[in-house]
């Protein structure tokens, strides 16, 4: 996947509303202004995980994929349900940091790339999946992924899910299919990790 560049605040695009609603598939990114720095230890992150685990559950999403970097974060939201609304969901997060984050500020919109059909495919998804938990490796924080502590997965109901593991796709898929609907869905727990078509998830996200 080719690097997406963190946008300035004031040419952040928005499409319509219903492409972050219902099954779509959403690489978020939220930077602070003026990049600052120093909210970023293990108490934000324990708030973080506790906020995003409700607004998961919530607006019905699943986060294969977050990495907090010390002035951004990005997270990877797919739709469970046609009631999920990222876009509510991105408000109900950023409301609820609010209060911990100290001096620092988030910039008043996030940077978001819906994912259309090709980047829906499903070594295409786990491929955005892996840039961003590259982030830390690529930023000179680490040399290894598995040694930044503030990366990981949350889906309600699963709170030992980490994208480290060498099984995490296979477990991945499987929880996903009890999710959603199993005849819309029917090679996921088959081919957890092959390249082939990973099935749009709402017709939406193919209509460009």
């Amino acid at each position: 996947m080719t690097a997406m560049p963190l946008t300035a605040k004031s040419k952040l695009p928005r499409l319509p509303r219903e492409w972050y609603q219902g099954r779509a598939a959403v690489f978020w990114t939220h930077t602070f202004e003026h990049r600052a720095t120093g909210w970023l230890d293990e108490r934000f992150h324990a708030r973080f995980r506790e906020v995003l685990l409700h607004a998961c559950s919530r607006y019905q999403l699943a986060c294969p994929v977050y990495a907090l970097m010390p002035d951004h974060w990005h997270l990877v939201w797919l739709g469970l349900a046609e009631q999920s609304d990222q876009r509510l969901a991105a408000a109900f997060l950023r409301q609820h940091l609010k209060p911990v984050l100290g001096k620092a500020r988030l910039q008043d919109r996030a940077h978001d790339h819906v994912l259309r059909e090709k980047e829906r495919e499903r070594g295409a998804f786990m491929s955005a999946c892996q840039y961003v938990l590259e982030n830390p490796v690529r930023a000179g924080l680490c040399e290894n992924r598995a040694d930044w502590p503030f990366l990981g997965a949350m889906v309600a109901g699963y709170p030992e899910l980490d994208p480290r593991a060498v099984d995490y796709w296979e477990k991945f898929w499987k929880i996903h299919y009890r999710f959603v609907d199993g005849a819309a869905f029917p090679a996921l727990t088959r081919r957890a990790t092959d390249s082939a078509a990973f099935p749009a998830l709402t017709r939406r996200a193919t209509d460009l």
